[in-house]
């Protein structure tokens, strides 16, 4: 399928590549643009705000992980099955179903009096983010159908990403020691109301081809992801080498193995694996497992370092990464112009580039450090080049995919973050920790070694952050094909 509705190719409605039937592209993206920043900021909002949860809910402290941990498993479990579901079903019918369950999981987390009720209400929140995500994207793609226009818009999106993570730590921190904890929940009940019924005002509807549904893949796959990610989230706190850790991990193994051979066998796949025959979609998701687990990295023992070494509140914490911020606006921004105008994959390299700076940085920044001179113009590199780096990847993940498939893609590149952000956590947490009793040891009673051990620990964690960042870019300088300037039409 080509689309010859380029930059230059008015649409039937006379729109320069937008979708014929889209008459207020700008509102479309809006609309959008929301409702992903919503899935994003529930991923890291609830961070600064735990011990107040953990007060209010008497939640043991080995359980309170899973405030965070069930809303990510949830999601990047579900994705693919959501991504399906868009695509059968029609993209704004699933994106307002996942609204109104996203809307009324919030609404449980916030009134939730026992850990039980918080706890399935942030998994409920994840199913619902893993409709509203794929199909938020796939619907984007497929309006912004010119390259110039697409890139554009795809410019905004990949800033979100990284802004509202920044955006939830920050106002994480703000609301648990302003109105409350629950209002990090109540906060999204009258967003999400709003959506789902302004939503056949805004947006278009569009599907891919109509074909029977794989529910025996789309059960192995979720249920392979989820039993993955729960194993990465457990060897954080136990080890590789727990029992429960290694059975998980074996299990998932055989699940997947069980999807690949059902998937084969199916008349019509989950994932038609001919789909991961094209070698920029593939490695774009490649890369973006590596950079989204730098990114959660970067956050866990970067807000870890700024309260236990250098003393911040949560406020201020919160607020520090306000900088950072701003410059995956900034970098998004660039990226997205000069998609237009030079390979994005040039672009892809110089923002990872930086990413790998900012990383080794920190794994060298002293205890005593202060915000002006340490701490900002590292979150500035930082952000900077995770803004440079969303953009193109995103763009990848979509070049040359047919429009049938674009919920698929969508699902892909969102699923590969959620594991990415896993497994990263996960690695850098046991490679960081695993030192630990014989630095506290060796530290004693004595203050200032304990102070130094705790300091070695997270620049052992910003150190397998930087490995992520240097992988995501060695992938990407050897195995991502040079893509063209995007300010032609997309041709699938």
């Amino acid at each position: 399928m080509t689309d010859l509705h380029g930059p230059g190719r008015p649409t039937d409605d006379g729109l320069p590549g937008i979708a014929p039937g889209v008459r207020r592209p700008g509102l479309v993206l809006a609309f959008l643009s929301v409702a992903q920043f919503m899935v994003f900021l529930d991923v890291s909002i609830v961070n600064v705000a735990l011990p107040s949860i953990e007060t209010a809910l008497d939640i043991d402290e080995a359980d309170l992980t899973y405030v965070v941990t069930l809303y990510g498993t949830v999601l990047g479990g579900f994705l693919l099955l959501g991504s399906r579901l868009a695509d059968t079903f029609g993209r704004r019918r699933v994106l307002q179903v996942g609204l109104a369950v996203f809307g009324l999981a919030s609404l449980a987390a916030g009134v939730a009096q026992d850990q039980g009720v918080l706890f399935a209400a942030r998994g409920l929140q994840g199913l619902g983010s893993a409709m509203i995500a794929p199909a938020a994207l796939s619907t984007l793609t497929t309006t912004f159908v010119g390259g110039a226009e697409r890139a554009r818009a795809l410019g905004v999106w990949g800033a979100l990403a990284g802004i509202a993570s920044v955006v939830g730590v920050s106002l994480g921190g703000v609301l648990a020691d302003g109105p409350g904890w629950r209002w990090i929940f109540f906060i999204n009940l009258p967003i999400a109301v709003a959506a789902v019924l302004l939503a056949p005002r805004v947006l278009p509807e569009s599907r891919g081809v109509r074909r029977r549904f794989d529910l025996v893949g789309a059960l192995l796959l979720t249920t392979a992801l989820l039993t993955l990610l729960y194993a990465l989230e457990e060897a954080i706190g136990h080890g590789w080498d727990d029992t429960v850790v290694l059975t998980c991990l074996a299990v998932a193994a055989v699940l997947v193995v069980a999807f690949v051979v059902a998937e084969r066998r199916s008349p019509a796949p989950l994932v038609p694996f001919d789909v991961l025959r094209r070698r920029t979609l593939l490695v774009a998701n490649v890369a973006t497992v590596f950079l989204l687990g730098t990114v959660v990295t970067v956050f866990f023992f970067a807000s870890l370092f700024l309260q236990q070494v250098l003393d911040y509140t949560p406020v201020r914490t919160g607020l520090a990464y306000v900088p950072l911020a701003l410059l995956v606006a900034v970098g998004a921004a660039a990226a997205s112009a000069l998609a237009a105008r030079i390979p994005s994959k040039i672009v892809l390299v110089a923002g990872l580039v930086l990413v790998t700076s900012g990383l080794l940085l920190l794994a060298r920044m002293s205890g005593s450090a202060s915000y002006a001179t340490g701490v900002l113009p590292v979150f500035l590199l930082l952000g900077l080049g995770l803004g440079l780096s969303f953009v193109p990847l995103q763009i990848a993940a979509q070049v040359g995919v047919p429009e049938e498939r674009a919920g698929l893609a969508a699902g892909l590149i969102n699923t590969s973050q959620e594991v990415g952000g896993a497994l990263g956590v996960a690695v850098a947490a046991t490679y960081a920790f695993r030192r630990i009793d014989e630095l506290t040891a060796a530290a004693g009673d004595d203050a200032g070694l304990v102070d130094a051990a705790r300091i070695i620990v997270f620049h052992d964690g910003f150190l397998a952050g930087a490995g992520f960042a240097g992988a995501a870019l060695l992938v990407s300088i050897a195995l991502l094909p040079s893509i063209p300037r995007h300010d032609g039409p997309v041709v699938a």
